[in-house]
């Protein structure tokens, strides 16, 4: 599982691929907050339509 430290080291890169992914998310849906990952989670879930143990492996696997 990928952890938060690692998530907000390398979240640009993550952004980025994700954006290619999934060209309906802006930049206000991948505001990342340190302490309030639900909340991004949640907004990715609901933008994307997959559940958060998806968005977290695919996250896992960049």
């Amino acid at each position: 599982m990928t952890s938060t430290r690692e998530i907000k080291g390398n979240w640009d890169q993550i952004k980025g691929k994700l954006k290619q992914q999934y060209a309906q998310l802006t930049d206000d849906d991948l505001m990342f907050q340190e302490g309030k990952e639900d909340e991004l989670y949640g907004r990715l879930q609901a933008k994307i339509g997959k559940t958060k143990d998806e968005i977290r492996e695919f996250i896992s696997k960049l």
